[in-house]
């Protein structure tokens, strides 16, 4: 439970950036900024998983880089179920993928992500 709470702050704060750095991305309050952080960690539990193998064969094409629209589909879909967080376009929900992804790997170099074995 204390990870996924890190991880919502995280993905919160990447969001937050994102709204400050990539045009057609915003929320509207600091409530919607911590919600769409909770939504979008259920999101890639629950759905990008099923979108991943669903897509594997594009992805593979396409040397990964697909895998970016998969996450900017799961910003969308999260600003699709929340009033207070809006996503404009693909473009912005790759540029939202791209700072979130960012800061989830700074935030995972600086504080670690435990020991695992």
């Amino acid at each position: 439970m204390l990870r996924f709470i890190i991880q919502a702050l995280v993905t919160a704060v990447g969001l937050w950036l994102s709204a400050k750095v990539v045009p057609g991305v915003d929320f509207t309050s600091t409530g919607s900024l911590v919600a769409a952080a909770v939504v979008l960690g259920l999101v890639n539990a629950v759905v990008r998983p099923i979108m991943v193998i669903l897509t594997l064969p594009l992805t593979l094409v396409t040397f990964g880089l697909f895998l970016l629209v998969v996450n900017a589909a799961m910003i969308g879909l999260t600003a699709w179920f929340l009033g207070g967080f809006a996503v404009n376009g693909l473009w912005a929900g790759i540029g939202a993928a791209i700072v979130t992804g960012v800061v989830s790997w700074i935030a995972g170099s600086l504080f670690g992500e435990g020991e695992r074995g």
